[in-house]
């Protein structure tokens, strides 16, 4: 009996053992499809739906404080967590998203266009998000006392053009810088719009009757 012999090219063993066409052909110039999904670098990004706001992050509960050099006792209730994201559109040879956010963080003054912005907390992706309940907080006064904790809050669209590709459109969302504050829920808050933290920490903590509840 002869036993016949087949002899498989390279590719296409590879192909049978790892079920993926990953072999290239012309030596070792990659096939179209590889090529579309190499990221391609050091595109332009172009902003648009820009938006930069302070965001109301947690707050306490109101507390009764009857003599000067009371503590805080109450703890802040977690409302809105900051986060650090960028989302390219899927399937197509995006740039990365440190890239994205140093971009943006010069858009919205963050960094300089001269600084690399490698080292700015605005472009980490792992940013961890403030914490609310961290230190304690004597009052120097009295009163009925709201806590409360904010940041400012940067979202954006873009579009990214790299070499003679298809462009590239994404968003992004980071956050440039946090704070806290106090307000006593029977004095107004002077020059406050609608959408401050301080009004509405105010209106979900005092007396909807309260005055720093009113604009």
């Amino acid at each position: 009996m002869k036993i016949k012999e087949t002899f498989l090219a390279a590719c296409a063993v590879a192909v049978v053992l790892a079920g993926t066409a990953a072999c290239t052909t012309d030596g070792d110039r990659p096939t179209a499809k590889a090529t579309a999904d190499i990221p391609c670098e050091d595109g332009a990004y172009s902003w648009f739906n820009v938006d930069k706001r302070d965001v109301l992050t947690g707050v306490a509960e109101k507390e009764e404080i009857s003599r000067k050099g009371a503590r805080l006792t109450h703890k802040l209730t977690p409302l809105h967590t900051p986060r650090t994201a960028v989302t390219f559109e899927k399937g197509s040879r995006a740039g990365n998203a440190e890239a994205a956010l140093r971009s943006l963080a010069v858009l919205v003054g963050e960094t300089n266009a001269d600084d690399d912005g490698v080292s700015t907390a605005f472009t980490d992706v792992h940013r961890s998000a403030p914490d609310l309940n961290d230190g304690s907080i004597t009052i120097d006064g009295v009163g009925t006392i709201v806590q409360y904790a904010w940041t400012k809050q940067v979202t954006a669209d873009f579009r990214y053009t790299c070499g003679d590709g298809k462009p590239v459109t994404g968003r992004a969302i980071g956050w440039v810088n946090d704070g806290s504050g106090l307000l006593e829920c029977s004095t107004p808050i002077k020059n406050v719009k609608e959408g401050a933290p301080a009004l509405a920490a105010a209106r979900l903590s005092c007396d909807p009757d309260a005055p720093a509840a009113k604009t």
